[in-house]
């Protein structure tokens, strides 16, 4: 199914036109993690179309309204794809701008790497100038190996072989759409879409988008931020999505909540309002950190590793702003997670929209 198709297959569904209009159009221009400056650039006119004022700085767009301190969500706009660091070779472009592809110690676990290399078999990419997005070939992706010399990833791409290094490589990919589902490469697209969208139905508050979380440095441009202009205390509402094993344990639940993750424990009144929204118009959700911890209580009776409640960019600024900034998280369900078949249920992105839209006042 090509984009128009997948535009016109929306009508079947009861998610607004005008936000999948945008999600499909969004999710064809690359954004690399670490060459995010092109989407960047197309973030800033579709928000100033919708009348946001919009300020860029280091790995962070802010878009605001007329009153921009009523309510700040934050949603990151990196996606997955390779940077060039050779002639015909290829990395993983969150391990190369985490700078997790060295042979100082810290290079990513065999586990992951094994795991992202059986992702994209034969995957059409492109190349793109990271600065204004233009075109740069296209190509496919022959093979995926783990250099035992290095530690590191290495990809190799059939019809880029002219590229330079630096040049960043993103997933060829547009929108589908089932009677179940919106499908692509949707982290984090889909939340990014979903705030643009907002401001065309009035949002006044604050909004930010953030370059490199899929690297782990996100934090660091939205906590830039906030010593600069931010007051004493500023709460933060990071929006996601969240993965599960597979469609149908995504669909169990219509929304994902967090008390906490591995860094730090989030604001607890936000949770309970979030919590209370969610109760008051009929959504079901789940707690990710409780979640995690009873299926690890089931693992540590067979014997398994237990694993991660996970690290996000929330956790993050809590623990390193020092009471600067706390806040929480409101995330979509998803499966595939990190591929480019991730898919959302519809009545779970509408529970989203419903849900941030009273918390701005929208509804």
């Amino acid at each position: 199914m090509n984009s128009d198709q997948s535009i016109q297959a929306a009508a079947g569904i009861s998610l607004p036109p005008s936000l999948i209009n945008l999600l499909a159009q969004l999710i064809r221009n690359p954004s690399v993690v670490g060459a995010e400056h092109s989407f960047f650039r197309v973030l800033q006119r579709e928000l100033e179309e919708r009348g946001a004022t919009v300020a860029w700085y280091e790995g962070l767009l802010v878009a605001q309204g007329a009153q921009p301190e009523s309510l700040m969500l934050s949603a990151h706009i990196d996606r997955h794809g390779l940077i060039c660091t050779g002639p015909n070779e290829f990395q993983y472009a969150a391990f190369v701008a985490g700078s997790r592809s060295d042979l100082l110690g810290n290079s990513v676990g065999e586990q992951l790497m094994q795991k992202v290399v059986t992702r994209f078999p034969n995957q059409r990419v492109y190349a793109y100038e990271p600065w204004s997005g233009a075109y740069r070939g296209q190509g496919s992706i022959s093979n995926a190996y783990v250099c035992p010399n290095r530690s590191n990833l290495i990809f190799e791409v059939e019809g880029l072989e002219h590229l330079v290094a630096g040049t960043p490589v993103a997933f060829t990919d547009s929108l589908k759409i089932t009677d179940e589902a919106l499908v692509g490469q949707l982290d984090n697209v889909l939340s990014a879409a979903i705030l643009v969208y907002l401001f065309e139905q009035g949002f006044q508050g604050t909004a930010f988008f953030t370059a490199q979380e899929e690297a782990g440095k996100s934090w660091r441009y939205l906590l830039e931020w906030f010593r600069r202009f931010g007051g004493s205390t500023n709460q933060l509402l990071v929006v996601d999505t969240s993965p599960f094993p597979d469609f149908p344990a995504a669909q169990e639940q219509q929304l994902v909540l967090r008390h906490k993750d591995a860094n730090h424990l989030f604001n607890r009144a936000l949770t309970d309002k979030l919590q209370a929204v969610c109760d008051q118009q009929g959504y079901s959700y789940v707690f990710k950190d409780e979640y995690v911890e009873a299926n690890n209580r089931e693992k540590q009776a067979r014997g398994e590793e237990p694993a991660s409640i996970g690290s996000t960019e929330m956790g993050r600024i809590i623990a390193a702003s020092k009471g600067l900034v706390d806040g929480s998280t409101l995330q979509i369900p998803s499966s595939s997670y990190h591929t480019l078949s991730e898919s959302a249920p519809h009545s779970s992105v509408q529970a989203f929209i419903n849900v941030v839209s009273q918390l701005a006042g929208l509804k």
